[in-house]
């Protein structure tokens, strides 16, 4: 395999902006770790976003590299992979997502990032570019996860109400304010392991092509790996306040009990793709699980037109992404 030939600077800058990217991943997405245990008044937010952080990053310690690999090499061409791809992938991603957050849609960072390597490498090679595969198991978990996730939670919800049905709700919100830090903790240990290996497969991909890693190579370098759940993890400091109460208090309204229903069926969901190395949707799925544990209460206990917005933003996501991607991909040809 013959390597593109780029200057170093060039090369720091795109890794640079995929860890610009990720930090966003983290500050986009840091609602979908924390809007039940702050919309139920279990933890303030930024104590919230704190521990979410944490746990974004020991994931590291965790969770395999499946999706980054899934990401790095399975999902276009390596042949058709150059800097201008990659810095129209991250540019179409990036861009979608400061428009989602400004709007406080909870859209997938996850989903962005795959609809820009579509679009920039579309945009050089056709649709031959694409290897579908990698992609086909992306898009099919675009449905499989919050689908899974709507199951978990409502099951999980409905076996509570069924040990709990003796209990006085004071004592079961007793109980749930203190099980939602276990809850909270363990989605954001999925959120962290399956994010942060999409930035770190964007990064193995650039490094290959350039020839600074080798194509046969099992694992991306360990400072890939270390600074895309930093970055990941600082996002997630910061906090996207503007989604936290689309996700929290608008599509249903969460006790503490629901809140740990919906946090542990997403947690449960993303672990297993994360094993699977399945690159999925964590705001996918978080809704899912939401929904799932409002509508086993009561239907009208969920605001079906937000949930449809949100519906809408997702099918949106990757083609819009994907059009940012290659006008970036042409832009950059063109002053690059």
């Amino acid at each position: 395999m013959s390597h593109i030939e780029i200057s170093i600077y060039a090369l720091v800058a795109l890794v640079g902006l995929a860890l610009i990217f990720d930090f966003m991943n983290g500050f986009h997405d840091a609602a979908n770790a924390i809007a039940t245990v702050v919309s139920t008044g279990v933890l303030k937010p930024q104590t919230a976003v704190a521990m979410a952080a944490f746990f974004n990053f020991i994931a590291i310690f965790v969770v395999g590299l499946k999706v980054a690999t899934t990401i790095g090499k399975g999902t276009i061409e390596p042949s058709v992979i150059d800097h201008y791809v990659i810095f129209g992938a991250l540019v179409g991603a990036i861009v979608w997502n400061v428009i989602t957050w400004y709007y406080g849609i909870p859209s997938s960072s996850s989903h962005a990032l795959i609809g820009g390597l579509v679009g920039a490498a579309v945009a050089k090679a056709g649709t031959g570019a694409l290897i579908s595969g990698g992609l086909l198991k992306t898009v099919v978990f675009i449905v499989v996860a919050p689908l899974l996730g709507f199951v978990l939670g409502s099951l999980i919800m409905l076996l509570v109400a069924w040990v709990c049905v003796k209990s006085t709700p004071r004592k079961v919100d007793t109980w749930f304010r203190r099980l939602q830090l276990v809850s909270a903790a363990g989605y954001s240990l999925g959120h962290g392991g399956n994010d942060a290996q999409k930035t770190m497969g964007i990064i193995w991909m650039l490094l290959i092509a350039t020839g600074h890693v080798a194509a046969d190579a099992k694992a991306p370098p360990d400072w890939v790996i270390i600074s895309c759940y930093g970055a990941i993890a600082f996002g997630t400091l910061f906090g996207g306040w503007r989604i936290v109460k689309t996700m929290g208090q608008k599509i249903t309204k969460l006790k503490p009990v629901g809140g740990f229903c919906a946090e542990t069926g997403g947690a449960i969901t993303l672990l297993m793709a994360s094993f699977w190395g399945v690159p999925v949707s964590t705001t996918h799925t978080i809704t899912g699980a939401i929904v799932g544990v409002g509508s086993s209460q009561k239907m009208s206990a969920v605001r079906w037109g937000v949930a449809g917005n949100i519906v809408w933003a997702w099918i949106f996501t990757i083609p819009a992404s994907a059009f940012v991607a290659a006008v970036a991909w042409w832009v950059g040809k063109h002053i690059m």
